[in-house]
């Protein structure tokens, strides 16, 4: 007998990784993520600047509220390390926040994105997130094609990519080049 996906919820689940906690976006967490997003050099790809915690409360309460398509779900997802003796494995100082995982979820295809603020990169924190959003948006979420858009300079987001099982296409847009993957749920026990 066929069966169909059930449609994804409007609030994302929360899902975790091995040492971080990805928490649904709220707007409370405006003022911790403009510190963790404040380096300019985060912008130097994807253009802009850093925000201001007040200018990133009005993004997020308008990211919470949803997209105005009935069709389409905004999912973001603010990352937290897990507090050293909360089953992290690394012992490193631990429960700030330290970057976001995000989805538009359209049907079963989700265009993702990961920003990890700049002294937290080089751990291997958007490789281990972006694993763990591809495989919670295949098991929760009835997603079954991934894309992104990346830089064709940015050499640590395709790494990023390639850890999360997405490869290179030859489709470009606005100057980035599409990564794209098939997903599949994990299989029922």
């Amino acid at each position: 007998m066929p069966t169909t996906a059930a449609p994804p919820p409007t609030t994302p689940p929360r899902f975790a990784t091995a040492r971080l906690d990805a928490l649904p976006l709220d707007p409370a967490y405006a003022e911790e993520m403009a510190a963790v997003l404040a380096d300019p050099a985060l912008y130097g790809f994807t253009g802009g600047e850093p925000p201001a915690p007040a200018a990133l409360r009005v993004r997020y309460e308008r990211q919470c509220a949803g997209s105005p398509d009935p069709g389409e779900r905004w999912w973001n997802w603010v990352l937290r390390v897990r507090a050293a003796g909360d089953g992290e494995a690394g012992g490193e100082a631990g429960g700030e926040l330290v970057g976001y995982v995000q989805a538009t979820v359209r049907g079963s295809r989700a265009e993702i994105a990961w920003v990890v603020g700049t002294p937290w990169q080089g751990r291997g924190y958007a490789s281990e997130a972006a694993r763990g959003l591809a495989a919670h948006l295949a098991s929760a979420g009835g997603v079954r094609e991934l894309v992104a858009h990346i830089h064709p300079d940015h050499a640590a987001s395709a790494a990023v990519a390639l850890a999360a099982g997405l490869g290179p296409t030859g489709q470009w847009e606005d100057g980035e080049r599409r990564w794209a993957a098939s997903v599949t749920p994990p299989p029922v026990p």
